[in-house]
């Protein structure tokens, strides 16, 4: 008897560990350029373009995500249109990376709703605790015995019923809500950004539709060491696929061309098309390890032909770019000792220098390309006006067609007024899991700093 029921509990064991599976996504058979999670044609959104808000939202577990309500919150009481509207229902795409990615999606999905459930429902639980419990649970420790199913699979597992609702990307489709929510991951073959909307997909011959919200959302905040990769299939070519222009055009550029950045992000993008025997599959982590602001989207955007603002440029009169940076300062022990670090402390340091090197230089970038268009649209609006003289302008952009303002705001801990408070927010952990009080500080001074800042008043005073 008891050898039957050691038979029975090995065959339990095999059956359950052989029949987990992380979630395939499914292929597209015939490929539709107007199908799918994509931004709105440009005919769709002639009277919202004159405005054109973009947000970014960082990275940073919890904290991030906290920060990044607390200007929501502040938005959606911010009066515009003589008080019949709110900043807030301005607010064209929100690019997100990491915990960020969960205030993004959220709102995406439930709208207003966020500001009733969104606390409850995320910012104030234990996440860290409860995929822990997850993790030892001895009903979990067969499924994770499986090749094909990893610690990231049960994360995903949870998002998707405690957090989403089991939504997918077909809900967002349907809800035909304003913002566009860009879900920003990692691609570690390339180290390339991967973003999860209809576009991306549509090279990986796959709808985007079916994938369950969650999953996207795990794949951006998927911390390296702590969780695993988030897999994906590259299928087969859809019938009638094409890349566009801005890849094709990349390739003419090479290393020696005039925009040797974009051939490498075409070439990036080519190799699942291309190559698809050779790339079967795509593996994706935080996407804090190629842009932990979230604002390379948004430049992306602004400067391909095929990007959504660039495409806008003629019809914008206002163009706003809210970047919420959660990246705090925590005290550094390293350098203290002559030992060298342990493992632990090098895995760490590891995943986030590049993260935290480089969030001040991307911030820095897009300002720094807005600010050019500005200068360059002006110039071009002068040479216009000048009858019968030569004139040329310096900056070799696309023809903006008239002059438009430009507004970058950076929501950064570093601007806290009050020393002791601004310590103590810079010494928050990276994790999911934050106090009550926590995180309604985090909410608080969310909307404080939006509104101190000089920037964001100077374009309130505008638009009001």
């Amino acid at each position: 008897m008891k050898r039957i029921r050691e038979s029975i509990y090995l065959l339990l064991i095999l059956v359950l560990s052989s029949c987990s599976h992380y979630l395939i996504n499914d292929p597209k058979s015939i490929y539709e350029p107007d199908y799918g999670y994509r931004y709105l044609p440009r005919s769709q959104t002639i009277d919202q373009d004159k405005i054109f808000v973009a947000l970014a939202f960082s990275g940073g577990g919890t904290r991030a995500a906290a920060l990044s309500y607390g200007v929501m919150e502040k938005l959606n009481s911010t009066p515009i249109r003589n008080g019949s509207s709110t900043l807030l229902n301005e607010v064209d795409v929100i690019s997100s990376v990491s915990g960020g990615s969960f205030t993004s999606a959220y709102y995406g999905l439930f709208g207003g709703h966020i500001f009733t459930d969104f606390k409850d429902k995320f910012l104030y639980r234990d996440i860290q605790g409860e995929l822990l419990g997850k993790l030892v649970n001895p009903v979990n420790w067969f499924r994770l015995m499986s090749p094909n199913f990893n610690r990231i699979d049960l994360a995903i597992e949870h998002y998707n019923k405690t957090i989403f609702d089991k939504k997918t990307y077909k809900d967002l489709i349907n809800s035909g809500r304003q913002p566009f929510i860009a879900i920003n991951a990692t691609n570690l073959t390339t180290g390339s950004q991967f973003v999860f909307t209809q576009p991306t997909f549509d090279i990986l011959g796959s709808d985007l539709s079916t994938l369950p919200v969650a999953r996207a959302v795990a794949s951006s905040s998927a911390f390296p060491f702590l969780l695993s990769p988030v897999s994906y299939k590259n299928h087969p070519k859809s019938q009638g696929f094409y890349v566009n222009k801005d890849i094709s055009n990349g390739f003419k550029d090479k290393y020696d061309g005039p925009n040797p950045r974009r051939y490498i992000w075409a070439n990036n993008q080519y190799i699942y098309h291309a190559d698809k025997p050779k790339h079967p599959y795509v593996h994706l982590m935080d996407g804090g390890l190629s842009d932990n602001i979230g604002v390379r989207y948004l430049a992306d955007n602004f400067n391909r032909s095929s990007g959504f603002i660039y495409q806008r440029k003629t019809a914008i009169k206002e163009l706003a770019v809210i970047v919420v940076n959660a990246k705090t300062q925590p005290p550094e022990h390293l350098d203290e000792k002559e030992s060298p670090p342990n493992l632990i402390d090098v895995a760490y340091k590891t995943a986030t220098v590049s993260m935290d090197n480089y969030s001040f230089e991307t911030v820095q970038m897009i300002s720094d390309l807005l600010n050019i268009s500005s200068r360059a649209a002006r110039e071009i609006l002068d040479c216009q006006a000048v009858i019968d003289q030569h004139c040329s302008s310096p900056y070799q952009l696309p023809k903006m067609g008239h002059q438009f303002n430009i507004t970058v705001v950076e929501i950064n801990f570093l601007n806290v007024i009050d020393s002791e408070k601004r310590k103590r927010l810079l010494s928050l952990p990276t994790s999911f899991s934050l106090t009550k009080p926590q995180v309604e500080e985090l909410i608080s001074v969310g909307g404080e700093l939006l509104e101190q800042s000089k920037a964001f008043n100077d374009l309130m005073a505008r638009i009001k």
